[in-house]
């Protein structure tokens, strides 16, 4: 097929136009789909064919479900999957184990261990006893983020705060043009276009220059925007570039656990991350859902060396060998001040991370709010646990508010988003609706002291099955910054009513249905 993509350069419209033909896609999709059934297929002809072999199938479905029960996951997690072993006898179960689950082989878990033990090290014993005297809460909070996240906190870390992906497109651009020794980049959606264009210019040239040039792009995520071989492409110009967890046709949850990271390092001293995605409608170049609301931030310091260990990983466990780093890719980078206390921090679906970090997060922020607690995400479709800490926090009396999007860029998503606002708002959660257009902004803060600007929406697939990754803050300059653009985007946002939640039985049957499988989605 045809693809066609547009852009401005001034007041003038450029449009381009190539064949593109996701047959690589195409071909996986069938593998994984003709596997699932051949396997399906053996184990229901052994049950007609083969004398008792059903009992073996009966004790194994028992023996599934069982597992489901006892096993750490959320309950919210487990019904939808003891729907499919008990409704559908055999496909049930084998989906279970086919599916559920990310497998690790040898080679993926040495390669993890090896990048690990490569990283820098960094004692928090004086870091944490400052913050201790400082703030005891705070800095419980931030233990248990390093625990679970095994990341380090850090000072001396200057942080700028971006209210629109094109502030954040103007920055970086100069950030690239004085790079003197490496850049690396990962992103869950690169689409060509006046954004990546702009950006692989320089990418090119610094290439060429002999820096070290390394990017990371999402297969699923990138599957529609750019060509199955682009990664090949990229190579010509001396960028090194690999496809994070490239569709194989396997039956595993290759579909389900992608990288919807989004990381830029320059040096090891300057770092980006945020909502921002390398595509022209981050930017307002293109038009697509009204104005495109994000965030972005750049730190500049030793809290940098977290991006680099969280880009290096997963460049290191997708590329065909493991890389060789430079002597310097973890570089002293002080600021000269102190500038509060910032942790940078990766989150996955097990057995990457033991615990929902990105979840855990947002609950401990709600826990020790006091004042208000305001909240920005595309997608608004939570478990239960998240849901009862925020309206906890409303029950207690603090100002609760959260911001979706007026204008969806999925319709069914969209239904599901709002149908949490009856509960929510009987608590006190006030709901807002960004009305110029779509906010794709994940920004998270309490009392004006604690804040997370990163990757993590408010629904399944950020909180359980996405590699994703954010930047917990207390007590720093740009969380000012943050509260005036929240205040700002409050102010063309829709306050919805608790009185407009009015839905006939068809909807709330069809919500229902929807609810009890969007873990899944």
């Amino acid at each position: 097929m045809k693809k066609k993509h547009s852009y401005k350069v001034g007041k003038k419209i450029i449009e381009r136009e190539y064949n593109y033909i996701p047959v690589r896609y195409i071909i996986a999709v069938l593998i994984t789909a003709f596997e699932i059934l051949a396997i399906i297929g053996v184990v229901v002809a052994l049950c007609y064919f083969v004398p008792y072999f059903y009992l073996a199938a009966f004790a194994t479905e028992v023996g599934c479900v069982i597992k489901i029960i006892a096993s750490d996951d959320n309950p919210d997690y487990k019904v939808p999957w003891l729907l499919f072993v008990l409704i559908l006898p055999i496909a049930g179960f084998m989906l279970y184990f086919l599916l559920a689950s990310r497998k690790l082989n040898k080679k993926y878990l040495k390669r993890l261990q090896a990048l690990k033990e490569g990283s820098y090290q960094k004692n928090d014993l004086a870091d944490f006893a400052a913050l201790q005297a400082e703030n005891p809460i705070a800095c419980s909070q931030a233990k248990m983020l390093c625990s679970i996240a095994e990341t380090h906190l850090f000072t001396n870390t200057a942080q700028t705060y971006f209210p629109l992906g094109e502030d954040m497109w103007k920055a970086m651009l100069v950030d690239l043009e004085n790079a003197e020794k490496f850049i690396y980049m990962e992103y869950f959606i690169i689409e060509e276009g006046k954004f990546w264009d702009s950006i692989l210019e320089i990418l090119k040239r610094k290439a060429a220059a002999g820096l070290d040039v390394k990017i990371v792009f999402d297969d699923i995520g990138c599957m529609s925007t750019l060509p199955g071989n682009y990664s090949q492409r990229l190579k010509k110009f001396g960028i090194q570039a690999t496809t994070f967890s490239r569709v194989k046709g396997q039956a595993d949850s290759e579909f389900n656990n992608r990288s919807h990271r989004k990381i830029t390092v320059i040096d090891g001293v300057i770092g980006y991350t945020g909502g921002v995605n390398i595509a022209d409608e981050y930017i307002n170049e293109r038009v697509r859902f009204g104005h495109w609301k994000d965030t972005a931030i750049r730190l500049q310091g030793n809290a940098v060396k977290e991006l680099t260990h969280l880009f290096l990983i997963d460049y290191g466990i997708n590329a065909k060998h493991i890389p060789t780093l430079l002597q310097d890719v973890y570089p002293n980078a002080e600021n000269g001040k102190h500038d509060g206390y910032v942790i940078p921090f990766g989150d996955g679906p097990k057995p990457m991370y033991s615990r929902r970090v990105g979840k855990s997060v947002i609950q401990n922020m709600l826990a020790c709010a006091t004042e208000y607690a305001y909240m920005t995400s595309p997608y608004l479709i939570i478990d239960n646990d998240l849901c009862l800490s925020i309206e906890n926090a409303a029950l207690r009396g603090v100002d609760v508010r959260i911001i979706v999007p007026h204008i969806p860029d999925k319709k069914i998503v969209f239904g599901m988003t709002r149908s949490f606002y009856a509960r929510l708002m009987k608590a006190g959660v006030k709901i807002y609706e960004y009305e110029p257009g779509f906010i794709h902004a994940k920004s998270y803060l309490v009392d004006g002291k604690y804040a997370m600007i990163g990757t993590i929406n408010l629904d399944y697939r950020s909180l359980v099955h996405h590699f994703e990754n954010g930047v917990w803050l207390y007590n720093c300059d740009c969380i000012a910054d943050l509260k005036r653009d929240l205040d700002d985007t409050l102010a063309k946002s829709i306050y919805i009513a608790p009185s407009s939640q009015k839905t006939n039985l068809l909807q709330r049957f069809i919500r229902s249905i929807v609810r009890i499988f969007s873990p899944l989605l």
